[in-house]
């Protein structure tokens, strides 16, 4: 039993990785809104909204009831992780297709986001400066 319990566990994280390379590689829209990017918090964490295609991003912003024309910027997954989320400085993850049915979500987890914005687990509930 442990030893399926194990390679289960391998092959969630194998999915994971495969996952996150995949978006690392990918262009992605990131809504621009008032000079920055966009982002919501939920539950004492920042989520930065990236979407894969203009028709979910349009989707997303008539949902909110904002209309559909938000300006927004393509940048690749790898910079968005690595660039744009180092320069902020609570907990933050990415909220990828918000809404849609393929949604998810890149968590505020060391080897996903930079060190500093992910979870430490420590009682600030944040990033380490």
């Amino acid at each position: 039993m442990l030893s399926e319990d194990i390679e289960d566990a391998d092959a969630a994280l194998a999915q994971v990785q495969a996952a996150l390379g995949e978006f690392r590689r990918s262009l992605v829209l990131v809504p621009i809104r008032d000079g920055g990017i966009l982002t919501g918090d939920q539950g004492g964490l920042r989520w930065v909204f990236a979407f894969t295609d203009t028709d979910t991003l349009t989707a997303f912003a008539q949902a909110r009831g904002e209309g559909g024309q938000w300006e927004f910027r393509r940048v690749y997954g790898a910079r968005l992780l690595d660039e744009t989320l180092a320069e902020i400085s609570v907990p933050c993850g990415v909220a990828v297709d918000v809404g849609s049915e393929g949604a998810f979500l890149l968590p505020p987890v060391k080897g996903i986001v930079p060190d500093h914005v992910a979870v430490t687990g420590d009682s600030d509930e944040g990033a380490s400066a």
